[in-house]
This record gives C-alpha cells, structure tokens and sequence, in this order.
C-alpha cells in the first residue's frame, strides 16, 4: 500500500463511545509526525463516528468529531481506537452503522487497524474471524469467549496479517503506528516519526506485552547503557558472557533483568536489532547482501535470509527490490 508524495495515504480514525482517549489521538500524532524529504506529510488522518456524534471518552470528556461514516468509505486505512473495558463496544456491542463501514471498507480493500480494545469491533464485525490478532491482555479471555474464532494471541506488542492489523494495549498502539509508516516508507521515516514524538523507535510485534510485571528496584535499571553499548556493536559476536560482563554482573542477574526491562530475552533481543540494522541498510545502501549481514551482526548471506524470512516473509533481495520500488512509486 503505497503512500505517494503530495498525496497522502487517507486514514480514517473511527471512534465509538467509551473511547480510550490516548488510543484516540495516537493515530493522529504518529502519522502525522511521518514526513518525507521536504516535510510534506505522508498521511491525512480524519477522525469520525457514527452520524458524526460527539463520542464519549474514557477520560471523562467528550470528544468533538467534525465527520461521519462517509470517511471511512473514502479512506485506504481505517483506525479503530480501543473503547474501555467497560464499555458496550468493548464486549462487542457495536452500533450497526459502525460495522456496516468497517465490512464495506474491508471488502474494497482499505487496511483495517485496531488499537486495544478496537479488536472487540473488528471481531463484533466478523473481520477477525480464523485470523490472528491481539487485544489487551486484561480483557483476552473475555474476548476468546466472545470470538471463539478469532486465533487470539494475548503476548504480542501487535499482530500484522496484512490488511488487518491489531495491536495490545495503549502504548503498543504507537508501535503498530510506527510498524505501519516503517511498512510504508521504510526505517528512515519511521525513525524520524519516532524521534518527533519522543518515543522508541522500534518495539518489534512479537515483543511480549508487559503483564503484571513488577516494576525493577530503582538500583536494578541501568541496564539501557549495556543496551546501547551492545547496538555500537552488533558487527561483533557478542553472548550473554559478554554482555553480563559489561553489566558487572553474572548471566543470571543479567537475563532476569533484561527481560523485565524489555519483555525479551538478551540474545532475542539482540536478534531483533540485528534485523533491523539489516534492514536499514539494505533499504538505504547499495551494500552487497553479504557485507549487509556482516554489518549487521547476522554471519553470513545464508543466515540473514533465513532470519529476514522469518521476520519479514521475504529474502534480503526480495526486501531491498521491493522498497526500492515503493520509493521509486512514491
């Protein structure tokens, strides 16, 4: 889906009341800090609701929306912020209307998007239905008696099937939005997205959400300077030795943690950045595939094609001419 200069990719925001009003303004400020080379943005996002009703939040205000259903009928992405817990919306009582729009924009081919508790609408729409997906996970065992269908996946930051794509709670919607500009125009620009709105560049989907976990003693999380130490260095072979090693402290203490503190094993971890230094480099130089895995920590061609085919579906050759193309289209 390609998001061409000087004509941005239409996102329609559709939000239902007892919307959680953080999952409401995150579509808008992550696409719309995704620019290209001269700052022209890249997407235009409009919000909207049934009969273009205000739309109660979950904060205790309400929102004004200034469109109706008619913009999710116009728009290539649809964005269904998550409705609280509490809410009708939120065990799958959904207004007819509301998911009359969402059926139409999926069989005309629009993406569809959920954040949170917005898979309760997917789902009451039947657009989950023998998918994969991902909700919050408070309300996942709600949501598996509700959607037997659905193949619901409660660990993950956020799930991308493709057209459809659902993510976690709160945050996680930010990481789907910044996965979805990474989709559509590459590392660059979703850095650059990130950077603007001072968040984390990169939380790969297959993260495990942050469930129950006690937060670290105040001495136990300084760990982020071994994190960045270990990305000036992702050519070399580094192990959990070499990292404890760094830490001052034994493997052990070093694995528990690092998994509190980012939801992944170290060597996952250091996997997932690998692949993303990869991928950076096989979108923006003309690097040979082999000094590419090198670079990037991955051995050789052999073993970054198995692990970008694992992560991406597709082979680094494959990676490059496709974004190459989407570049060159935009």
């Amino acid at each position: 889906m390609t998001v061409t200069a000087g004509n941005p990719h239409a996102v329609a925001v559709l939000a239902v009341d007892g919307v959680v009003a953080f999952d409401l303004g995150t579509p808008s400020q992550v696409f719309g800090a995704a620019v290209g080379p001269d700052d022209e943005l890249l997407y235009h996002t409009l919000t909207c609701s049934a009969g273009a009703r205000p739309v109660a939040t979950s904060a205790g205000f309400d929102a004004a929306v200034a469109h109706g259903l008619d913009a999710v009928g116009r728009a290539c992405t649809v964005v269904v912020p998550g409705p609280a817990g509490g809410s009708d919306a939120a065990h799958g009582r959904v207004d007819d209307a509301v998911l009359d729009a969402l059926r139409s924009a999926a069989l005309r081919g629009a993406r569809i998007v959920s954040i949170c508790t917005g898979a309760f609408v997917l789902a009451a729409a039947g657009l989950l239905d023998g998918r994969p997906a991902t909700t919050h996970w408070r309300y996942a065992d709600r949501f598996s008696r509700l959607f037997p269908s659905v193949r619901l996946d409660p660990d993950v930051l956020f799930v991308d099937d493709g057209d459809i794509l659902t993510s976690a709670g709160v945050a996680a919607g930010i990481d789907l939005c910044l996965h979805i500009v990474r989709r559509d125009h590459g590392a660059q620009v979703a850095n650059r997205a990130a950077r603007r709105c001072v968040v984390a560049p990169l939380r790969a989907g297959g993260q495990a959400q942050f469930i129950e976990h006690p937060l670290p003693e105040r001495d136990a999380t300084s760990l982020a300077a071994v994190r960045a130490w270990a990305l000036h260095r992702l050519e070399a072979p580094l192990g959990l030795p070499d990292l404890a090693a760094q830490a001052g402290v034994s493997v052990r203490t070093l694995t528990r943690r690092w998994r509190a503190e980012t939801g992944q094993s170290p060597l996952r971890w250091l996997l997932m950045q690998r692949v993303q230094l990869a991928r950076e480099l096989l979108e923006g130089t003309d690097l040979p595939v082999e000094q590419v895995a090198r670079r990037a920590g991955l051995g050789s061609a052999a073993s970054m094609r198995a692990h970008l085919q694992a992560a991406l579906g597709q082979s680094p050759t494959l990676y490059r001419r496709a974004f190459r193309a989407s570049v060159t289209s935009s």
